[in-house]
Parts: C-alpha cells; structure tokens; sequence
C-alpha cells in the first residue's frame, strides 16, 4: 500500500542534492515491494531497509575506513536486495525480515540455473555478500557461503565495449555536424543539418568526453571554473570530483580546448547560464545524465553510420575508449591520471590489446 513518508534516501540526511545524476534516486521500497505490504509492514520494512542502504552508502565497502559505496553503486545493490527480499517472501509464505543463510543459498542456487549472463548472476552474488556483511554488522548474523563463482563484470576484467579509434573519429565529427544554428533549448532531436553558425555546446560536450573520458555524473557536474584554456586542461577539484577522492587535472587536445572556449563565449549568451557555473545543461535547464548522453551518444553513431544494435553502447564506451587507447600509446600510469583512478587495479582492465590488434600480431608471427 502507499507510504506516508519519503521513499528516497535523499529525502533524508544522508546523501548531498547532487551525488546522484538527474532522474535517478536511491529508492527505499521499490513498487512491486510496496504492493505486496500492509501498512504497518511498509512502515517497518522502510525502516529496516533505510538503515541498510545507509549503511551502504557510509560504510559498506570498508567499515574500518568509514568508507562506503558510491550512490550509483547503492542504487543498483537496493534493487537487486529488494527482488531478493520479494523473492524470500513469496517462498516463505509471507513478509518476513531478514533473511537467513538458507533464504540466501536457495535464491541463489535458483539465479545460478536462470537462463541469464554471467554477469548478472555475479551482481546478484555481489549484492548477496554485501547484503550479507551488513546483517553481520548489524544483527551478528554468521557469514552467507555460496558454492557459486561469478564475476559481476563477466567472463573477464575488459571494458565491455568501448569506440575504436575510427568510432572515435568518426563521432568527434559527427558532433560538428549536430550543432547546427538551433535556437537555443531545442532537443537534440530537432536540431538541424547545416553548421552555419558553428554552435559549439554539444562539440564541446563530446570532444571533452572523447579526451578526458568523462563519466555521465561528471558532465552533469562539470563548471566553466574546471576549464583552463591556457594550458589545454580541466582542473576538477576535489571536492567536485566523482568519487570524491583528489584533485585532478586532466588534459586535453588542442582542439578541444578551442571548442570549449567557443562554447563558454557562446554561453553567456544564453540566460539560462545566468546564475549558475554549470558548464552545460539540457534543453530543460537541468544538468545532463546517463539517459540524455546515451540519446545523444546513439544520434551521434546515426549520424556517423555506426552500428550498435547488438553492442552495449553507452557514453561509457567513450570513456573504455579512452582508457583503452591511452594504455596502448602509452601506459597504464597515463591511462590512470587521465581516466582519474585512485587504484591502478581499476586501470588494469584497459591493459588488453584490442582483438583487431592481437589478430594482427598474430598474422604477423607466422
């Protein structure tokens, strides 16, 4: 039934207005839960899950740190808990928290045999483990043990698909031609063909992207301060940058740097712009995120005549790009500043040559 209080955790004193993108919030009681709760079980049960996902948000990933999973991480980890929790009340005969040991094996003995990817199945063994270190924290509940093996990121450690360089070309020119001489606020879907008058937002947009490989968190959060056009660079500080862990400065391209200039001269023009640093916004004033850059990441591929029907494309195949090929012309110690690691074990993914590449060498070794 509905419930008479906030079901997001940001409603409440635990995560900042901005650490989650546009359109996204870390729900406490998903729908299909609610509809299965009596009142005073919606009650309880917000309770229980509230202080869960708190937990996850603050401390989750190293208690002895105070260090806790990113909101993107949480949010993805409450839904994933929350089926779970369905799924253990259906099988029990009723609502019923927490789970135990045996509620745990039997769902994940039933997911293991589902005809899903491997990937999948590792993120529901993934949620299983955190959900289970938190009811050891809280309730001194014995450790969950699964016989099953799976990896949340598949069967390796690779990018799951990144732009090769031609892709890459080919979208950085695709983005001249979509800014054409809209009227300013127009949806990308209406902009038009020709490039006349040489508006350079969604230029600037993608061509940072293509260099610095930004996250979608970070292209909504990004300021006109972060921008140094002297010396061709994006300085985003601390306490601005996604995961919160140091300054970094960023570089970028020759070109790139003039898009960006152009964009800021042509922004100010734009009211929209009057009371805020953000460096872009959406056609609603709102800044970007997942859902708008892979809409216009896909109008781009359109454009440039690439294909991605059978490809998990989204603007983080602009970022695997960049850590894959930077790794390739350089090293894992430029791949690492430039992508913004603060572990080189995250680097060590792009550490592969491409397929193309490998075939190549192998032609080549006889």
């Amino acid at each position: 039934m509905p419930l008479d209080k906030p079901n997001s955790l940001e409603r409440y004193d635990v995560l900042s207005d901005d650490a989650m993108e546009p359109s996204r919030e870390i729900v406490i009681i998903p729908k299909g839960n609610q509809k299965y709760l009596n009142h005073k079980q919606a009650l309880d049960y917000h309770e229980y899950r509230k202080k869960f996902l708190t937990y996850l948000l603050k401390l989750g990933k190293n208690p002895q740190k105070a260090k806790g999973y990113s909101p993107d991480t949480v949010r993805n980890t409450s839904y994933r808990a929350a089926r779970f929790d369905l799924w253990t009340w259906n099988n029990r005969g009723g609502y019923s928290i927490p789970p135990n040991h045996d509620d745990a094996k039997a769902y994940m003995d039933e997911v293991a045999l589902r005809d899903v990817s491997d990937s999948t199945k590792g993120k529901a063994l993934e949620m299983l483990r955190r959900y289970s270190a938190w009811l050891q924290r809280r309730h001194g509940r014995e450790e969950w043990e699964f016989s099953w093996e799976f990896q949340s990121g598949g069967d390796n450690n690779a990018p799951r698909d990144f732009l090769t360089k031609e892709e890459r070309r080919q979208v950085r020119q695709a983005a001249l031609s979509l800014d054409g001489n809209p009227a300013y606020g127009m949806d990308e879907s209406e902009l038009p063909d020709n490039t006349s008058d040489g508006n350079w937002k969604y230029t600037s947009i993608v061509w940072t992207s293509l260099d610095a490989g930004l996250r979608p968190v970070e292209v909504g959060r990004a300021k006109v301060s972060w921008v140094d056009s002297q010396n061709g660079l994006l300085r985003i500080p601390r306490e601005e940058s996604s995961k919160n862990e140091g300054n970094w400065t960023v570089s970028l391209t020759d070109r790139t740097t003039t898009a960006l200039s152009r964009w800021i001269e042509q922004r100010e023009q734009h009211g929209r712009y009057d009371d805020t640093d953000s460096l872009w916004l959406t056609q609603h004033g709102n800044p970007y995120g997942s859902k708008e850059l892979g809409r216009l990441l896909k109008k781009l591929c359109d454009r440039a005549g690439i294909e991605y029907e059978n490809r998990e494309m989204s603007w983080y195949s602009i970022r695997h790009s960049v850590g894959t090929y930077m790794t390739k012309e350089r090293d894992l110690a430029a791949a690492k500043a430039q992508l913004r690691h603060r572990n080189a074990k995250t680097t060590m993914k792009y550490d592969q040559v491409p397929v193309s590449d490998r075939r190549d060498a192998l032609d080549k070794m006889g």
